[in-house]
Order: structure tokens, then C-alpha cells, then sequence
């Protein structure tokens, strides 16, 4: 028996109405895509009324086909407005669900640290640009001239001797101070300078608690007209105060090829003496090396042992220690 066409239409318009009304109680994703095979799929309730189609007389067909397209396309924009507002409640309760409670208190991964070495240095060029020097460098590889000879060095001075200098086969040397940097800025600029310059040194030295073959050096030194050692004094003074606070140090006369006068500094660590840098009045040779007048012009230079100084700010009893990489040693700090 053929269907009539109105009772097509009137089975169309009750899937919509039911159709529309299941998706809009689907309270999931899953349901929603249940209830799309159900109504839209190749074997749903659509498709089936749609199958006596082919018993309509042919000048009903396409207005029942019409309609059918009508159903399917609002079961399916009804389906996708839905979907997209069923994702928007799933996302909205899982950041809900995600919130961060900002009074709990937070987790922390692991965190890089500043070596001792490395932190000293930092501390000391703060220091020195706070009193106007500018930081200045040098290379590690260097010519005998540079480290030796513009330094006043004799040709027969020890420190030139392959026992204590790293020589190179093409008669560089491995710098055995930053004084190298010194010979190079005044070459390069006039007075005054105030300057400041780390790095690395290489010597021949037997290592031990107090003595590293490669170690880190700081380089300060001022030339201007009219300056004096008791200018280097309290220089010296005032870096000691701001580096380790008011302890106890003392100066003791010494002999340096590019100073005169010289000194060596110590400070009281732990109930006795420990030297952390030498200095001086830049020998007039040196001046006139450069090109300054000695005449006119004088200065002084200081060289700080880096490893030292941190030995004596953290209390390390072993040069070594530094550069041990002991994660149990270097998480101290």
C-alpha cells in the first residue's frame, strides 16, 4: 500500500520535533553522536520514512524530497550547535577542574647556581664600576712583549723560564697575570684611566690546597696626575670593606718588576694571614713603555687572586674544591 503524501510530511515534521528535542537533552558527546546515526545515519529514522518515497506519485516527489532535505538539514545544524556548545561545558569544567589554587604553596624544579669563582668576580666588577673604572680584556694567549717586556720583566728575569711559564711552539705564552690587559688599554688610550679586567692565567705551579695551575685573576690600576700610594690604600681599603665587611689586613713591602714601591696584602682568615693580591706604584718604566710621561703621570695597579677571595668569603679550606664539580660542594651556594 503507498503512504499519502501527508502522512510523509506528518512523519517528517514529528522526527524534527523529536529529533531536535533528543539533542537538546543529550548530555554528551557520545549520546549526540548516537543520536546522529539514529535520525541522520544510512539506517536511521530519516532514511527509513524517506524509503517509501519511491511510492509517491511522481508530482509529490519533490516536494517531499524538499521537505526531507528541510528535516535533515535542521536535525544537523541543531546537532552541530550541540556539539560545540556540549565541547565549551567539557572545556569550561576541565579548566575548572585545573583551576590554580595560588595559596597552596608552589613546586620548584631544580635551579642552575652562580659558581663561587664566578659570583666573586661578579661582586668585585660591581664593586669597581661603583667607584668609575671601566671594564677592560685581554686575550689568554699572548706575546712575550705584553706580558713580560712592557712590564719591565729583564730578559733574565725567573718568571720568563719554561719552569714557570707555559710557553707555545711559536713563542706566544699561555698570560701568566691580566697585566697583559694593563700594557694594552694605556697603549691604546690616554690619561687618566681607572680599570678593571678578569681572566684567566696559566703557570707552571705545583697544585696544592692553596696553588692552581690555571686560575682566575683580577686586574685594577689608575694612572692620572698627582696620584699617591696612600690613593691605592684606600682603594684597596674600600674594596676589602665592601667585598668581606671590616676585617683585618695589612700590607707587607714586596718586590714587583712593574711596580715601585710594592706590596703584597693579607687579610685575617681564620686566625692567620692569607694573601689575596699584590700591588704598587706602576714603575715609571712602564709609563714611559706605553707612551705616558712619568714625569707628569702615575699610577698604581693592584692583581687579585679570584680563587682566594672566594676561599676566604665562603671559608673554603681547599683551592681544589673549586674545581672539583662536587654537586654536594657547589649546591652550598
Amino acid at each position: 500500500m503507498t503512504p499519502p503524501p501527508n502522512s510523509l510530511e506528518a512523519d517528517l515534521q514529528a522526527l524534527q520535533t523529536a529529533g531536535e528535542a533528543a539533542i537538546d537533552l543529550a548530555d554528551g558527546l557520545d549520546a549526540l553522536e548516537q543520536l546522529r546515526v539514529a535520525y541522520l545515519g544510512k539506517k536511521g529514522k530519516v532514511s527509513k520514512v524517506l524509503g517509501g518515497m519511491g511510492k509517491l506519485p511522481p508530482a509529490d516527489r519533490p516536494r517531499i524530497g524538499a521537505l526531507a532535505n528541510t528535516v535533515k538539514d535542521a536535525i544537523q545544524t541543531r546537532l552541530e550547535t550541540r556539539k560545540t556548545s556540549l565541547q565549551a561545558a567539557q572545556i569550561q569544567a576541565k579548566l575548572q577542574a585545573e583551576t590554580l589554587d595560588v595559596t597552596m604553596p608552589g613546586v620548584f624544579g631544580p635551579q642552575g647556581r652562580i659558581h663561587p669563582i664566578n659570583s666573586i668576580i661578579d661582586q668585585i666588577t660591581e664593586i669597581f664600576v661603583g667607584l668609575g673604572y671601566t671594564v677592560a680584556d685581554g686575550p689568554e694567549i699572548e706575546a712575550d712583549y705584553y706580558n713580560f717586556e712592557a712590564l719591565n720583566f729583564l730578559p733574565d728575569h725567573p718568571a720568563r723560564d719554561m719552569q714557570d711559564t707555559l710557553y707555545l711552539p711559536n713563542g706566544d705564552l699561555m698570560r701568566t697575570h691580566t697585566s697583559n690587559v694593563q700594557i694594552r688599554y694605556m697603549k691604546e688610550h690616554s690619561p687618566p684611566c681607572r680599570v678593571l679586567a678578569a681572566g684567566r692565567c696559566y703557570r707552571r705551579d705545583t697544585v696544592d690546597a692553596t696553588h692552581a695551575a690555571v686560575f682566575h685573576q683580577i686586574e685594577f690600576f689608575a694612572v692620572d696626575k698627582g696620584i699617591t700610594f696612600t690613593d691605592l690604600r684606600g682603594t684597596i681599603r674600600a674594596f676589602v670593606d665592601a667585598l668581606f665587611g671590616d676585617i683585618p689586613i695589612r700590607f707587607r713591602p714586596s718586590f714587583f718588576p712593574f711596580t715601585e714601591p710594592s706590596a703584597e696584602v693579607d687579610v685575617e682568615w681564620n686566625g692567620r694571614w692569607l694573601e689575596v693580591l699584590g700591588c704598587g706604584m706602576i714603575d715609571p718604566n712602564v709609563l714611559a713603555a706605553v707612551g705616558y710621561d712619568p714625569e707628569v703621570y702615575t699610577g698604581f695597579a693592584a692583581g687579585l687572586g679570584v680563587e682566594r677571595l672566594a676561599m676566604v668569603q665562603h671559608e673554603i679550606d681547599d683551592i681544589r674544591r673549586l674545581y672539583s664539580s662536587d654537586l654536594r660542594f657547589l649546591q652550598q651556594f
